[in-house]
């Protein structure tokens, strides 16, 4: 049952992200309320950084919850292959 599960939940994984739609560049209401004033005072205001700045901040917790998660399973791992 293990091994089926290791092999087929990356599999599962995979087909998810390929059949998920592609991510739009999204912005919070206050965000984007800030960028159409400034964008009215100057022309030449950049706001491509805007946009990434929001996804990175956004896909920080769940890069640390998977990192714990990570080490806990592989801290959980070690310890049955020592009982072993």
């Amino acid at each position: 049952m293990k091994k089926v599960l290791t092999t087929l939940l990356p599999l599962l994984f995979v087909l998810v992200l390929l059949v998920a739609p592609r991510p739009s560049s999204a912005q919070c209401t206050l965000c984007k309320s800030n960028v159409e004033a400034s964008r009215t005072e100057t022309d030449g205001y950049d706001i491509t950084g805007l946009n990434k700045g929001i996804l990175y901040m956004m896909a920080a917790p769940y890069v640390m919850g998977g990192l714990v998660g990570f080490f806990w399973y592989r801290n959980v791992r070690r310890k049955r292959q020592r009982a072993v």
